[in-house]
C-alpha cells in the first residue's frame, strides 16, 4: 500500500514537472499585428470614402430639396403634395441604399477580423505543438493570465512568427 502512494505521489510530481506553461497578452498580441493593422488602416479608409459619397449624397438632395421648395411655391397645391411625396420616396431610398452600404462594410470588417483572430489561434495552437508546451494562456484586457513572469509570455515571439508569414 505505501508504494502504491509513493508511485501515485511520484507520478504526479513527474507529471506536474513536465507541464510546460506559456501566455501570450492578447491585447499587445494584435496591436502589433501587422495584417490586423493593415485591415484596420483598409477599414478606415473605406469608411471615410463611404463617408465622403453620404455627404456628397446628402447635400446634393438637400439642394434638390431647396429647388424643390422654391419651385413648389409655383405648383398647384395638389401638384405640390405629389412632388412632395416623391421627393419623400427619393430620400428615403438614398438613406436605405446608405445604410445598406454601411451595414455591407461592417460585416466585411467584421468578417475580416475574424479571419485574423482564427489565424492567431491557430499559430498559437501550432506554436504551443511545435515548442512542447501544455497549456498557452491568454492574457490581457480579459484574459486569464492575472501574472505571469516575463520568461513565460511567448507574445513577441508569436507577433514575430505571425507578422513573418504576413509578410511573405
Amino acid at each position: 500500500m505505501k508504494n502504491m502512494v509513493w508511485a501515485i505521489v511520484v507520478l504526479a510530481f513527474v507529471s506536474c514537472k513536465e507541464q510546460k506553461i506559456g501566455y501570450v497578452d492578447n491585447v499587445k498580441l494584435m496591436e502589433a499585428y501587422q495584417e490586423k493593422i493593415d485591415i484596420e488602416e483598409n477599414f478606415k479608409a473605406k469608411a471615410d470614402a463611404l463617408a465622403k459619397k453620404r455627404d456628397s449624397i446628402s447635400q446634393a438632395f438637400q439642394r434638390e430639396a431647396q429647388a424643390f421648395q422654391e419651385k413648389a411655391q409655383k405648383m398647384s397645391p395638389k401638384k405640390a403634395q405629389e412632388e412632395y411625396g416623391m421627393m419623400q420616396q427619393k430620400g428615403q431610398l438614398i438613406g436605405q441604399q446608405l445604410q445598406q452600404e454601411d451595414q455591407q462594410l461592417q460585416i466585411e470588417g467584421q468578417t475580416e477580423m475574424d479571419s485574423v483572430v482564427s489565424k492567431v489561434k491557430k499559430e498559437i495552437k501550432a506554436y504551443g505543438k511545435a515548442n512542447g508546451y501544455t497549456y498557452i494562456l491568454g492574457g490581457g484586457d480579459g484574459g486569464s493570465v492575472l501574472y505571469g513572469t516575463e520568461a513565460n509570455d511567448l507574445t513577441q515571439e508569436i507577433v514575430k512568427i505571425l507578422n513573418e508569414k504576413y509578410s511573405k
